[in-house]
């Protein structure tokens, strides 16, 4: 009698890893397919992933990546697929080539460009003041930097006319 209690007890103990193999492939699946949606944009919508839209051909393509997944392909090439089928603004991130390298390069250049120009107006900002330290301990200029300093110093030369530019405006001068 222990002997087939036993027994029950394997089959029933071996029916449950089954069931727990089959819960956390179907859990596996689900994690592959929704970090896949999240990076495919919805064909309809345009703004949203798939993941997130409710449309029909969202829903259709997260159940067409669910079959993928389940028919044991990778992850690039479903990406690849979806590519293929609908071109290469449907992914998120698309891939580098010569159409896409001034969306991929345009942050670099504009960091750098921005860079360059915030070094530059520090230097310049520095030269001055070094000028002016020289000038009040009584170190001689040479002429750019005595040239610079009178350019810098001398306020700008402006014609002052008694009418302001919206009265010269409305009265047609």
């Amino acid at each position: 009698m222990d002997d087939q209690l036993g027994g029950l007890k394997l089959e029933y103990h071996c029916g449950m890893e089954g069931a727990e193999d089959a819960v956390r492939n179907a859990q596996l699946v689900d994690a592959r397919a929704r970090n896949i949606s999240h990076n495919v944009r919805c064909t309809e919508c345009g703004s949203q992933s798939i993941e997130d839209s409710q449309a029909d051909i969202a829903i259709l393509l997260r159940k067409l990546i669910r079959d993928e997944i389940r028919a044991g392909k990778s992850d690039k090439a479903i990406y690849k697929k979806l590519e293929d089928d609908f071109g290469a603004t449907v992914l998120y991130a698309p891939k580098f080539d010569l159409q896409t390298a001034a969306l991929w390069l345009s942050p670099i250049i504009a960091v750098a460009g921005g860079g360059i120009w915030a070094y530059n107006m520090y230097r310049q900002n520095s030269n001055v003041h070094i000028m002016a330290l020289n000038l009040v301990r009584g170190v001689p200029l040479i002429p750019k930097e005595k040239q610079t300093m009178i350019d810098l110093l001398t306020p700008p030369r402006r014609e002052r006319n008694p009418l302001s530019s919206w009265w010269q405006k409305w009265l047609g001068q």
